[in-house]
């Protein structure tokens, strides 16, 4: 891994730097200067906006209890019964947000559809690949949100148990969501390209009783059936009450399922308005899940006021949204971000759900849906806009994109020339905000701050409220340099628990084992002198497909199943030109050949099995897997070889059960590189 040094001495001139009068505008100056006021905020001194957000940051790590009760009265969090303290206790893990407070993360989602101006704007607008825009109102978004949670109650969903929907991005999935959290149950979703047993991985472990499906989905001109994988899932899932069946594709309700129309329209007798459980400031609001890198993914669970905060937090004053604004972004339901999204609610802001390809029918499609729908602000991938750089997509020109005054990309860095790109060919004026952050939190360590200036290649700054710092091994903060990313304090969205780790270990264990009681997140990332943050890749071994990261795990106990196959090794380059390469090393059982048929079956099996982002860019027939000396499988070591980093710098050879297996991807990241 090479250092990213930066010479204090020559300032990098930005790219971009906000006017004066967008400066004066945002939500986070106005912040600034009430929470001084009210909350014991430094003043913003006029040496300009990188002072004021460094002085107002410090103080948000330096006084946590202080800035999250400024956040919560700045937002009007509505506290039913009020928090003893901000912080009950403060360790990592462990943390204890506002104990003794009761709140309700639907109760904020839905209040701007009591204000008479909003009422019949539109909250969400769902788009398809056939882009004809479907607005659902604040009011319409409330009324079925309250019967959808009033016949879940009748149906027997209680505070606590588990919800799962099987559902892509459309309105439907955020009813479902907010009426799990007005019930005070917990939320879980996985999109309809996972195949059954990636799904059942993840929802078996937290024993949903109730299941949101559709029939199927479009995606890329063609539709694909999903009856046979929820019938599979319902066979699966001994302890689900009830399935509701969302007709996306028009075809009736299996046997023995309810239909998603009759579970949502107003009923003679039922308040109109939702009845929302007040819930304990940490009760669970959903449950993510990691890649799986290891093993089964991680069942992450976070709270309903930890989300809560965090997210108005984000939403508010880093994204800069408000009323009137709209958010889109790329995602799906098996994406944190997709969670993300949904919380744009909080702020007032309308949320825009795009159900697709993101390239169909050609690459530029996702612009002209931020077109289409007046974005404010719009997030893609890095891949994306690396996509559009390549294939010569002009968004500035095809589009009117004059309602669009930020572009965000998050999944992994984006690279140099993407900044540069966005920049030329989409807007001068655009506010570019790669953001960084991980579905372990469900927000972002770094990224947006619409007061600073943009440099090329770097996250704007850390996020308020979060104290991130780059480390060494020995765990000294580094400046300049390049170190591993670790937060030295708790965020409220930080998890409560995984689910199914009683005890707490395999908690401790992802986050708390390399530097105790403080939060290692498995990213390298250098803090450059002016407080910039360049991320170059992740520590581990998690793969990371157009923003969806996957564990390899999946995909070796798809591909292992083939008899050709004695063992393979998968693993995600991040190329230095944005680009990422996903090569699948296979050790083929004797007498078999790498030969087209078997490459063919290969990229069937993962694409029926998972999905088609697990498909390989290659395959390569390699003499053997390498190992460590207790039989794992070697994937971070490989990774920086194939990154073309040295071998003396990238594994320790006394731990690798044979060194000489090293050398073929040690040579072959030489090739490459040249």
């Amino acid at each position: 891994m090479t250092s990213h040094h930066v010479d204090p001495a020559i300032e990098p001139q930005p790219l971009w730097r906000p006017g004066p009068e967008r400066v004066e505008a945002a939500g986070l100056t106005r912040f600034h200067r009430w929470a001084a006021e009210r909350h014991g905020a430094p003043r913003p001194l006029g040496e300009g906006p990188e002072r004021d957000y460094a002085s107002l940051h410090r103080w948000s790590v330096d006084e946590p209890e202080s800035f999250w009760q400024a956040v919560a009265d700045w937002f009007e969090v509505s506290f039913t019964s009020p928090p003893e303290r901000v912080l009950g206790e403060r360790a990592m893990p462990g943390a204890v947000w506002f104990p003794g407070a009761r709140v309700n993360y639907a109760a904020h989602a839905l209040r701007f559809a009591d204000d008479p101006a909003l009422a019949d704007e539109p909250a969400l607008i769902g788009v398809d690949e056939e882009q004809d825009p479907r607005p659902v109102s604040w009011r319409e978004l409330r009324d079925r949100v309250a019967a959808l949670a009033a016949s879940m109650r009748e149906l027997g969903v209680r505070p606590g148990d588990r919800v799962s929907g099987y559902l892509p991005n459309i309105p439907e999935a955020v009813i479902a969501l907010l009426a799990t959290a007005a019930v005070g149950a917990v939320w879980t979703s996985c999109a309809p390209d996972f195949g059954a047993r990636s799904v059942l991985d993840r929802f078996q472990q937290v024993d949903p009783v109730l299941l949101f499906t559709v029939d199927g989905y479009r995606y890329a001109g063609r539709t694909h059936d999903r009856a046979e994988t929820v019938a599979e899932l319902r066979r699966e899932l001994p302890g689900l009450r009830a399935v509701v069946h969302i007709p996306l594709l028009g075809t009736p309700a299996p046997e023995g399922a309810l239909e998603w129309a009759a579970l949502t329209v107003a009923r003679p007798g039922r308040e109109s308005a939702p009845v929302y459980e007040q819930v304990p400031f940490g009760h669970p609001l959903w449950v993510l899940y990691s890649s799986g890198t290891t093993g089964l993914p991680k069942a992450i669970v976070q709270s309903q006021g930890g989300i809560l905060v965090e997210h108005l937090k984000q939403l508010g004053l880093h994204c800069d949204l408000g009323p009137g604004d709209r958010l889109f972004w790329y995602t799906s339901t098996g994406w944190m971000m997709w969670n993300f999204l949904a919380s744009g609610l909080l702020v007032g802001a309308t949320v825009v759900l795009y159900d697709g390809s993101p390239a169909y029918p050609g690459t530029g499609a996702q612009w002209r849906i931020a077109e289409l729908t007046r974005a404010t602000l719009f997030g893609t991938s890095a891949a994306y806009v690396t996509a559009c750089a390549k294939k010569g997509v002009r968004p500035g020109r095809d589009h009117d994109l004059s309602a669009t005054r930020c572009v965000a990309t998050t999944g992994s860095p984006l690279p140099p020339d993407g900044f540069r790109w966005l920049h030329e060919e989409v807007a001068a004026d655009l506010w570019i905000a790669s953001v960084s952050g991980g579905t372990d939190v469900c927000s972002c360590f770094a990224g947006a701050v619409p007061t600073l200036p943009v440099h090329v290649g770097e996250l704007q700054a850390a996020c308020l409220g979060t104290d991130l710092q780059a480390w060494d091994p020995e765990g000294r903060a580094v400046t300049d340099e390049v170190g591993e990313l670790v937060v030295t304090n708790p965020m409220p969205s930080m998890p409560v628990r995984f689910w199914n780790d009683p005890g707490g270990e395999r908690y401790r264990e992802s986050y708390f084992e390399t530097y105790p009681g403080v939060w290692r997140h498995g990213d390298w990332i250098t803090l450059t002198g002016h407080g910039g943050v360049v991320i170059h890749g992740r520590s581990d071994s998690t793969l990371n497909r157009q923003g969806v990261r996957m564990g390899s795990a999946d995909i070796y106990e798809v591909v292992e199943r083939l008899p050709e196959i004695q063992e393979s090794l998968v693993i995600g380059v991040e190329l230095p030109d944005g680009g990422y390469w996903m090569p699948l090393f296979v050790h083929l059982a004797p007498g078999a050949e790498l030969d087209e048929a078997l490459r063919g079956r290969i990229a069937g099996a993962l694409r029926e099995e998972l999905s088609p982002r697990h498909v390989p860019d290659e395959v390569i027939a390699v003499r053997a897997v390498p190992h460590t000396l207790t039989g794992k499988r070697i994937e971070v070591p490989v990774k920086r070889l194939l990154q073309g980093t040295p071998m003396e710098k990238a594994v320790n050879p006394g731990s690798v059960d044979d060194v000489t297996l090293l050398e073929f991807y040690a040579r072959l990241g030489r090739e490459r590189a040249a």
